[in-house]
């Protein structure tokens, strides 16, 4: 008897990826020998990342609208209609218990593909304002999962919907700090508290703006920093930061071992996506939010405000950055206001989010 096997979907970002990987993770653990199988975008993160993961990967031909007037919004039909073509033909040969959606334009026609075709469903979403992609599927799919409450009010009438929080990779906990440390090339045993700095899996120009400008002050604080630059600022901030201490300052376009990165930081820079809120509260992580200013609905502004009322992060406006970041870490920089943050912000975890929403997807396999 072949064994089960389960579809995720959704990709584009690591926001929309590494909950799909998470919730996959506990379906491995729970159940060995189950197939895996991903639909994501070519040449976009999931195209390395889940390989790597040791996950099957298919692509489809799917892109949004731009939002600016482009030739290329004359395609987005075509792309759509091939893409609903190409998903059933995948659906048709995985033949899978239950398909799961967690964002990006990939999950929509997969998603919808399984809703016609009978096939159980299953969709995480991760913001506080939902998508369009997710509001228009809600009503068809077996569950909906989100990450917070006031999302739930946000959802078509009659969606069978749960609050499970938003899924976090257990490979990012249980990291040695010493080696993790080392990992960057920085002695574990060197003073001053390590900083990483991410603006997502790729990467935000204003974010590498106010460390830039903000470098000399941070060298003063004697504060080492591991710097998750993005590809296409890769170049620029390793010219810039080469007059610093190399033991003191890593840069790279992308790090693949989060958990790494996480376990050496003491403080985190960053956005405010879901996901990232999700991470930081997982493993307790002070944090200064800068919001992506043009996120939908202003998501991002919503969820680094809800760490900012509990204490667990300071948070700065993106255009106010570059001025006001040596000031804000100045101020965090205390153990004992850091053992505080760090306090408030696990109080707000949900680490068990993936593995719940694994035993949901596994329960609808029950069902069929």
């Amino acid at each position: 008897m072949p064994a089960d096997c389960y579809v995720f979907a959704g990709g584009g970002t690591g926001g929309h990826l590494y909950p799909a990987l998470a919730i996959a993770g506990e379906i491995r653990k729970a159940s060995p020998g189950a197939r895996i199988c991903f639909i994501g975008t070519k040449g976009k993160i999931e195209s390395r990342v889940v390989p790597a993961e040791g996950y099957e990967f298919r692509t489809l031909w799917i892109s949004g609208l731009q939002r600016r007037l482009s030739l290329k919004n004359l395609l987005v039909p075509l792309k759509a209609g091939v893409s609903m073509i190409r998903a059933r033909a995948y659906l048709r040969e995985l033949a899978p218990r239950a398909v799961v959606g967690t964002g990006g334009y990939v999950s929509g026609p997969v998603v919808m593909a399984a809703t016609m075709m009978g096939i159980p469903t299953l969709i995480h979403e991760q913001n506080s304002v939902p998508g369009e992609t997710t509001r228009m599927l809600a009503p068809r799919v077996s569950e909906v999962h989100v990450s917070f409450e006031e999302t739930m009010k946000r959802l078509p009438a009659g969606t069978k919907v749960f609050l499970s929080g938003n899924p976090t990779r257990s490979a990012l906990s249980g990291v040695d700090r010493a080696a993790a440390v080392k990992y960057f090339d920085m002695d574990p045993a060197g003073d001053g508290k390590v900083v990483l700095v991410s603006g997502g899996s790729l990467g935000a120009v204003s974010v590498n703006d106010a460390v830039l400008a903000n470098l000399d002050s941070i060298s003063g604080m004697r504060l080492r920093i591991i710097w998750q630059t993005g590809a296409h600022d890769a170049e620029r901030i390793g010219t810039a930061v080469s007059k610093y201490p190399r033991n003191r300052i890593w840069t790279g376009a992308f790090i693949d071992n989060m958990g790494y990165a996480y376990a050496a930081a003491d403080a985190v820079v960053c956005r405010a996506g879901a996901t990232t809120i999700a991470e930081l509260t997982r493993l307790g992580k002070p944090a200064i939010l800068v919001p992506y200013p043009r996120a939908a609905a202003g998501h991002q502004t919503l969820n680094a405000r809800s760490m900012e009322s509990c204490g667990a992060a300071l948070v700065v406006a993106d255009a106010e950055a570059p001025a006001r970041l040596g000031e804000l870490l100045s101020m965090m920089m205390d153990d004992a206001k850091l053992a505080s943050m760090s306090r408030a912000s696990a109080s707000l975890g949900r680490p068990e989010a993936a593995r719940v929403i694994a035993g949901r997807v596994m329960a609808l396999n029950r069902q069929v």
